[in-house]
């Protein structure tokens, strides 16, 4: 699958990556220091929270996980299938995940918990979009499996078996872009507190800008 995806595939994850990582860190440096690019952290922390008896912590918890979900349902809405077709709404789904992070900045600005969810809905926007366009290859809002495939590349390549050198490529970009973000979100959470999300918006209206253009070159190009 990864031999068919054109070359900017691969900037493209690892900037979606980079942006994921940011938000994760700001969550996590937040009021709440809580996860949001994935839900792994917050399904442990709602079992926590049930074990604990905290039923307001573990509603919170539970929302943010189907506004997660519910993210990567309007995603697929939008997208419908999993073709890469340059045109197919991604600039929508990325000006959508721009104003729902947007909505989580103000709200962070005002220590309202309902900031998390706004996050979290637009992490799972960009988790199917870009699931969606590369065939659930790549996954840019969390790492594990994408360490995971690393580690099955890896031993693979010590029996010497088949390795597709592009996929581990791929995976190595997203794996840096996340790790990069992440820095880069401490690193402007710590200058400017919640206005470091500014970046992960204004990479996203820049990739939808850039995916716009190269729409109308393909369809220019087409005619």
């Amino acid at each position: 699958m990864t031999k068919r995806l054109p070359n900017w595939v691969e900037w493209g994850a690892w900037l979606l990556a980079f942006t994921a990582g940011g938000i994760n860190a700001v969550g996590l440096l937040s009021f709440e220091h809580q996860a949001i690019s994935h839900v792994t952290g917050s399904v442990s922390w709602l079992g926590l929270e049930l074990a604990r008896g905290e039923g307001s912590a573990a509603l919170h918890l539970a929302l943010v996980v189907l506004v997660f979900f519910l993210g990567a349902a309007v995603s697929g809405a939008l997208l419908e299938d999993s073709t890469l077709r340059l045109g197919r709404r991604y600039g929508v789904c990325l000006l959508l995940e721009a104003a729902l992070l947007t909505a989580a900045l103000r709200g962070f600005g005002h220590d309202a918990p309902s900031a998390a969810l706004w996050a979290s809905a637009a992490c799972g926007v960009q988790n199917a979009m870009v699931s969606t366009y590369s065939g659930a290859v790549i996954r840019t809002t969390h790492v594990t499996g994408i360490v995971t495939d690393l580690g099955l590349a890896l031993g693979h390549w010590l029996r010497r078996l088949p390795v597709d050198g592009r996929r581990v490529r791929l995976h190595l970009l997203v794996l840096a872009g996340f790790a990069s973000g992440a820095v880069a979100g401490a690193a402007a959470w710590l200058q400017w507190g919640f206005a470091a999300l500014w970046g992960p918006v204004l990479i996203c209206v820049a990739l939808a800008l850039v995916h716009g253009v190269l729409y109308r070159q393909l369809r220019d190009q087409a005619a």
